[in-house]
């Protein structure tokens, strides 16, 4: 059993070691690590500084929310399963000119989200396309909405299972109620019409409520691979597409060339 923290006695007076003591232990009392923590160096500082004590009370406080909003950020971060950490500011724009700069900065506002509009990122191997889903994910947990990272076909196996299992319902309401569901890698493997049916119900789930973001290395007409029904891979492209953004990563995979660019100045070196 946890023992509770008595509050500490209420004294005018206190020498400066019983005040920082009586803060410590308000502050456990409380549940305020941040503060705990920064005190005794925002005290010196609001000393060295001849803050007002109203000054010094906001700093407290502002410390405290900020750390907070920075824990919560770093669990939907975690929680959305990205497999690596992948930020736009990392993201050479120069190396691709096929990626309008400006569109993917105003894609990390979330607008679109908010909206429960589709995004889909098309594009060869090596083209950046999967770094800027990661981003934008990553973009839209630091914001504050629920999101998720999946490859298509663990998804789908995720979802065969869950049916053979009658678990299908309840997997499908999980996926359903993120703000964004990050699909991976969609159009590298066939899917059988039974996969391609249960994720098209997730899609269903979604469609106009939360937004889904996309990326494949298969244009649109290449998709009919991965969906051999020509009327299901359609309902499926409408889903993803209808008042969405497309954006094409190219061809070029520039992953390779700064490979081979490597490999070149290490032989001149």
């Amino acid at each position: 059993m946890t023992k509770d923290i008595e509050a500490p006695p209420r004294q005018r007076g206190l020498t400066e070691q019983a005040a920082t003591a009586a803060v410590d232990q308000a502050c456990r009392m409380l549940r305020l690590p941040t503060i705990r923590n920064q005190f005794p160096e925002l005290a010196e500082t609001a000393s060295r500084e001849q803050m007002s004590y109203l000054g010094f009370l906001a700093e407290l406080l502002l410390a405290e929310c900020d750390d907070r909003a920075r824990r919560r950020s770093e669990r939907r971060i975690k929680a959305a399963g990205f497999p690596r950490d992948k930020s736009l500011r990392k993201f050479d724009f120069d190396a691709n000119p096929n990626i309008d700069a400006a569109l993917i900065h105003t894609l990390a506002k979330c607008e679109w989200i908010k909206k429960s509009l589709p995004l889909c990122l098309i594009g060869d191997s090596g083209t950046g396309k999967s770094h800027l889903l990661i981003a934008l994910g990553t973009e839209a947990a630091m914001a504050g909405y629920r999101v998720k990272y999946v490859l298509a076909t663990k998804l789908v196996n995720e979802l065969v299972e869950a049916a053979d299992e009658r678990q299908l319902t309840k997997t499908i309401a999980r996926y359903g109620r993120v703000d964004l569901l990050c699909i991976d890698e969609l159009g590298y493997m066939e899917l059988d019409r039974r996969g391609a049916e249960l994720l098209f119900q997730v899609l269903t789930e979604r469609e106009e409520k939360n937004s889904v973001a996309i990326a494949s290395n298969e244009s649109f007409s290449g998709w009919t691979k991965t969906f051999t029904d020509p009327r299901l891979c359609a309902a499926i492209v409408d889903r993803l597409t209808f008042g969405g953004n497309i954006i094409e990563t190219g061809t070029d995979s520039y992953r390779l060339a700064a490979t081979r660019a490597r490999a070149e100045q290490q032989a001149v070196g």
